[in-house]
C-alpha cells in the first residue's frame, strides 16, 4: 500500500491551541493507564472550523469527556490516526483516559520499557502513542506530570521541569508530580522510572546561580558517569563563553538507557541518553568515543536554546531544529582538542555518508518539500549538510556578523516555533545584506559540483580562474538555480611563496564566473576550497607533480590532507579503469616527506597518511561497481607502502608506543592516533606479533581496539585467542561488547556463517538498536567486499532483517534499509540481486511507513 504524501504547501495552522495539559500515569508490570486533562481553546489565526483533530497510534480508549460530561462513541469520529470531535466548543476541557503497553513497545517510540525502565521517546511523533494530542511542534503549552508506580522497584520517578509534590501511597506505592513552567512542545516530553542510581555536581553561570547536575544511570554503572558530567559543565562553561548563552533552570538532568533508537534527546531539563554516550573508562571507552560523548553532551545541552526554547513550525523545518546545535557543537569540540583534525573529519563523515546520501534515491532537500514518514529524514543531510551550510554563514559574515545573528535570534523568536525562513531574514537583518540565495540551499538536493580551469598570461602577469558550477536534476527539481559558494584559496609559487591576497574568499553566485589576479611574476598553483569552505566536490586538473607540490608545502593542512587524498583517488580510479596494478612514484616519495615531517601535528599526520575508504572511491567510479576490486587496489597501495617504508613506520610506532598513563589530552590522543595509523600499515606486512603485543599490554580501549582490529583482519591462526579474550573480559558490558560485535562484522575475513554465529550469541538481541548497529549496520555499511561478494547471500540476510526488524522496530528497519538502496551502482548481476531482495521487502505483508517509502522510492 503506497504510503499517504505530506507536504509542506499544505501546512495550516492548528484549529485549536493548548492552554494547558495535566497528565497521570498509573505504572504497572503489564499496562499502564494514562490520564490527560487539556483545556483547549480556538486558534484565533484558523480560518478552520471548530473541529478538533487529534493524532493517536497503538493507543486502547477508555474514556473521553468534555468539561466532565463522558462521550458517546457517537460524539466523535476515530479512525486509524485521527480521534475528532467535530463541531466543538470555542474553549473546553477534555479529559482522555487510556491504556497503554510499553512492556510490549519495541518501536521505543512513545512510552516503552528498556529491560525493567520505563523510558519515553517522544521525537518526533510519539506523544501520539502517550494519549489522543495536538502531537506537532507548533503547539505548545505548560505540562504537568504525575507518576505513581510501585516504590520499591521504581523509587526513581522523572519528568521535565519542577519537582513540586511527592507522596507514598497505600500498597507500596508512590507518586511523583512534576510542573513545567514555560510552554513546551509535546516531543519534548520526557519520563523516566527505575531503581537509579545518580552523581551529583554543580555549575554556576555567569550570574551567579547555581546549577545542579545530577546524571542517573544503573548502581552498576554509576561510576562510568564521570567524564560525561565533566563534559557537561565545559559545554555549559563554553556557551556563555562563545555566546553569552546561559542555562536559564536550576537543575538539568541526564539519564542513560540502554535501549534507545537514536544517540540523544534534548528534552529540556531531562536529557534521555543512549548508554554508549554516557559510559566512559580509560579502559572500557576509546579517544574516539571520549571526544563523541563530549560533543554529544554538548550537542543536547546546546539544544536548550537551540530549539527547546525555540523550536520548529512544524517537521519540514527539522533542519532548522538540529543545523545550529550540531555547528555549535563542532566549534565546541574544535575549541577543546584539534580545530584542523576536527575539520578533516566532519568532511569525511559528509564525504562518507551525505554525499552518497545526495546521490541515492533517498535524496532530498535541507528542508524538504514533502515526506512520507518523517523518522525517514532524521539523516546526514539534515545534519551535516545543513551544518556545513551554517559553516558557510560565518565563513562569508565571520564570527562577529554570526554572533550579531544569534542575538538578533533569540530577541525574536525566544519561546516561539519558527521556519527557516524567520532564521534566514534574521540572519539578512542583523547584517544589513542580502542573503537570499541562500534559500537554494534549503530547496534543492545533491552536491553541487565546482568546475574550475586557470590560465595564465605572461605578458600581463594576470592569472584568472574560471568556475562553473552546475547540480544534476533531481525529484524536486529539474530547473536548478545557481547556489552561492564561498570558496577560500590561496595562490602559491613554484618557490613556495604565497601571492599576497586583498581578499582570499571567491563567492560564486551564478552559474559561471571568472576572477582574475594581477602581478603574478610566473605560474602558480591555486589551493582551492581550502578548510573546505563549501560542502560541494570541487574538480580542477592537477597535474601529478602539482599533488606532489601541495602535499609537501601548503600552507592550509586541510589542502594538504586534500592533496594526498585526492591523488590517491585518482590513481585508484586509473588502475582501476586500466587494470594495472603500480604505484606513482611521486606519491611514494610524498608519502616519505610527508612521515619524516617532524612539524606536521600527529594527528593531522595520522589523517594525511590514511587512504581514502572504499566508499569515496565507489562514488567516483559510480558505475558498473566492482567492490573486490577496489578493496584489492586499495590493499595493493597499503602494502607497497608499508614494504617500502617498513623501517620509518616501525621507528614511529615505538617513538610513540610509550605504554605512558592514560590521559584525555588533545596531545596525548594524537600521538596515539598516529601510533595506531601507523599499526595498520605494519600489519599489513603480516607483521602480526607487535599487533599481539599491544593487544595484551595495552591499558586503555583506544590501543586495545586498533590491536584487536588489525588481529581480526590478519589470517594469523591464533586470532581466535584474542577473540575469546575480548569477549570474557567484556561480555557484561553492553556498550563495549558492541565493540566486539562490530569489529568482527567488518573484518575482511568474515563469513556469512560468522554473522549467524554473532546474531545467535547469549548477550545479542535484535530488539536492541545498538546490537543492529554493531552487527549487521555496521556489517552492511563498512564490509562492502564481502557484502558484494558474489556468494549473494548477504543481500538476503540483510533484507531477512529488515522484514524482521520490521515488526519490532520500524525507525531500526528503515535504517538499515538504506543499506540496499544504491543498487543501481553496480554491475547488472550485482543489481539484479538486489533489486530482488528489494522487491522482496516491498511485498511483505503490513510494511510500515518507514520501511515502505525507503523501499518505495528506491524501487
Amino acid at each position: 500500500m503506497k504510503n499517504k504524501t505530506i507536504y509542506l504547501k499544505d501546512y495550516k495552522v492548528p484549529n485549536y491551541k493548548v492552554e494547558y495539559l495535566d497528565l497521570e500515569f498509573e505504572l504497572a508490570e503489564n499496562w499502564t493507564i494514562v490520564t490527560s486533562e487539556a483545556k483547549y481553546y480556538k486558534n484565533t489565526e484558523s480560518s478552520g472550523e471548530n473541529n478538533l483533530i487529534l493524532s493517536w497510534e497503538d493507543l486502547e480508549l477508555i474514556s473521553i469527556s468534555i468539561d466532565w460530561d463522558e462521550l458517546k462513541k457517537d460524539d466523535y469520529k476515530i479512525n486509524e490516526e485521527w480521534l475528532i470531535l467535530e463541531n466543538a466548543k470555542d474553549s473546553f476541557v477534555c479529559k482522555i483516559v487510556t491504556k497503554i503497553h510499553p512492556e510490549t513497545n519495541t518501536s521505543l517510540m512513545g512510552l516503552y520499557k528498556s529491560w525493567e525502565l520505563f523510558c519515553t521517546q517522544c521525537e518526533s511523533q510519539g506523544f501520539r502513542k502517550i494519549t489522543y494530542y495536538l502531537d506537532r511542534p507548533d503547539v505548545m503549552t505548560k505540562f504537568t506530570t504525575k507518576i505513581t508506580a510501585d516504590k520499591q522497584k521504581y523509587p526513581v520517578l522523572l519528568s521535565n521541569w519542577n519537582k513540586v509534590d511527592s507522596w507514598d501511597l497505600d500498597n507500596n506505592r508512590h507518586f511523583v508530580k512534576w510542573e513545567d513552567p514555560f510552554k513546551k512542545p509535546s516531543y519534548l516530553f520526557a519520563l523516566v522510572a527505575w531503581d537509579l542510581e545518580h552523581i551529583s555536581d554543580n555549575f554556576t553561570t555567569k550570574s551567579w546561580k547555581e546549577v545542579d547536575l545530577q546524571i542517573f544511570t544503573t548502581q552498576n554503572n554509576i561510576n562510568k558517569c564521570d567524564f560525561a558530567m565533566e563534559s557537561l559543565k565545559k559545554a555549559m562553561k563554553w556557551d556563555e563563553d562563545r555566546f553569552w548563552l546561559e542555562y536559564d533552570l536550576d537543575l538539568f538532568m541526564i539519564v542513560a538507557v540502554d535501549d534507545f533508537n537514536a544517540w540523544a534527546m534534548e528534552n529540556k531539563w531531562l536529557n534521555i541518553f543512549n548508554s554508549s554516550l554516557v559510559f566512559a573508562t580509560p579502559k572500557s571507552a576509546t579517544d574516539r568515543d571520549y571526544v563523541y560523548i563530549e560533543a554529544v553532551i554538548g550537542h543536547e545541552y546546546f539544544h536548550n536554546w537551540t530549539w527547546d526554547r525555540v523550536t520548529c513550525r512544524d517537521w519540514f523545518q527539522l533542519s532548522l531544529k538540529e543545523w545550529l546545535t550540531v555547528f555549535r557543537d563542532w566549534e565546541f569540540t574544535s575549541d577543546m582538542h584539534s580545530r584542523i583534525v576536527k575539520r578533516i573529519e566532519d568532511v569525511n563523515i559528509l564525504r562518507n555518508y551525505q554525499f552518497r546520501e545526495d546521490a541515492s534515491p533517498m535524496t532530498h532537500p535541507i528542508r524538504p518539500a514533502s515526506y512520507e514518514e518523517i523518522g525517514n529524514f532524521y539523516t546526514v543531510t539534515v545534519y551535516e549538510k545543513w551544518a556545513e551550510v551554517v559553516w558557510m554563514y560565518q565563513t562569508i559574515l565571520w564570527k562577529d556578523g554570526f554572533r550579531k545573528w544569534m542575538d538578533l535570534y533569540f530577541k525574536r523568536h525566544d519561546w516561539e516555533a519558527v521556519t527557516t525562513e524567520d532564521f534566514l531574514n534574521a540572519m539578512a537583518d542583523a547584517n544589513n545584506t542580502d542573503l537570499s540565495q541562500f534559500s537554494t540551499w534549503y530547496n534543492q538536493a545533491w552536491t553541487p559540483i565546482v568546475d574550475v580551469e586557470s590560465s595564465y598570461d605572461s605578458v600581463n602577469k594576470k592569472f584568472t580562474l574560471n568556475f562553473k558550477q552546475s547540480c544534476p536534476e533531481t525529484p524536486e527539481s529539474n530547473n536548478k538555480k545557481p547556489f552561492i559558494i564561498p570558496i577560500k584559496f590561496g595562490l602559491i609559487y613554484k618557490n613556495w611563496e604565497e601571492y599576497r591576497l586583498d581578499n582570499d574568499l571567491i563567492l560564486l553566485t551564478d552559474f559561471e564566473q571568472s576572477f582574475s589576479f594581477d602581478n603574478i611574476e610566473e605560474e602558480v598553483i591555486p589551493s582551492l576550497l581550502r578548510n573546505f569552505s563549501a560542502p560541494v566536490k570541487i574538480n580542477y586538473d592537477y597535474s601529478y607533480d602539482d599533488y606532489a607540490f601541495l602535499m609537501e608545502h601548503e600552507t592550509d593542512e586541510f589542502n594538504r590532507f586534500e592533496a594526498i587524498q585526492n591523488f590517491a583517488k585518482e590513481l585508484i580510479v586509473k588502475i582501476y579503469k586500466e587494470d594495472k596494478l603500480e604505484i606513482n612514484e611521486k606519491f611514494v616519495n610524498s608519502f616519505w616527506k610527508i612521515l619524516n615531517d617532524n612539524n606536521l601535528d600527529s594527528a593531522v599526520k595520522a589523517e594525511i597518511i590514511s587512504l581514502p575508504s572504499e566508499n569515496e572511491i565507489t562514488d567516483i567510479i559510480w558505475k558498473n561497481i566492482d567492490p573486490e576490486k577496489i578493496h584489492n587496489i586499495l590493499e595493493f597501495f597499503h602494502i607497497n607502502l608499508a614494504t617500502k617504508y617498513e623501517k620509518e613506520l616501525k621507528k614511529i610506532y615505538e617513538e610513540l608506543n610509550d605504554n605512558k598513563e592514560y590521559k584525555i589530552e588533545t596531545k596525548e590522543i594524537a600521538k596515539r592516533k598516529l601510533k595506531n595509523a601507523v599499526l595498520k600499515y605494519i600489519n599489513y606486512l603480516d607483521n602480526w606479533s607487535i599487533a599481539f603485543v599491544q593487544y595484551n599490554n595495552s591499558n586503555n580501549m583506544t590501543d586495545t581496539m586498533s590491536a584487536f582490529t588489525n588481529i581480526i583482519n590478519s589470517t594469523n591462526e591464533n586470532k581466535q585467542d584474542a577473540i575469546d579474550d575480548f569477549y570474557e573480559k567484556w561480555q557484561d558490558d553492553k556498550v563495549v561488547i558492541d565493540k566486539w560485535f562490530s569489529t568482527q562484522a567488518i573484518s575482511k575475513n568474515t563469513t556469512i556463517d560468522d554473522i549467524i554465529k554473532l546474531s545467535e550469541n547469549k548477550v545479542f538481541t535484535i530488539k536492541n538498536p545498538n546490537k543492529v548497529r554493531s552487527l549487521y549496520s555496521a556489517f552492511a555499511t563498512h564490509n562492502s567486499i564481502n557484502f558484494h561478494s558474489i556468494d549473494w547471500s548477504w543481500y538476503k540476510l540483510i533484507a531477512s532483517k529488515v522484514i524482521e526488524l520490521d515488526k519490532l522496530n520500524p525507525p531500526i528497519a528503515a535504517r538499515l534499509a538504506k543499506t540496499l538502496i544504491n543498487w543501481k551502482l553496480f554491475d547488472k548481476k550485482r543489481q539484479e540481486k538486489i533489486l530482488k531482495q528489494l522487491k522482496r521487502i516491498s511485498e511483505t505483508k503490513w510494511l510500515s511507513k518507514d520501511v515502505n517509502e525507503v523501499v518505495g522510492k528506491s524501487l
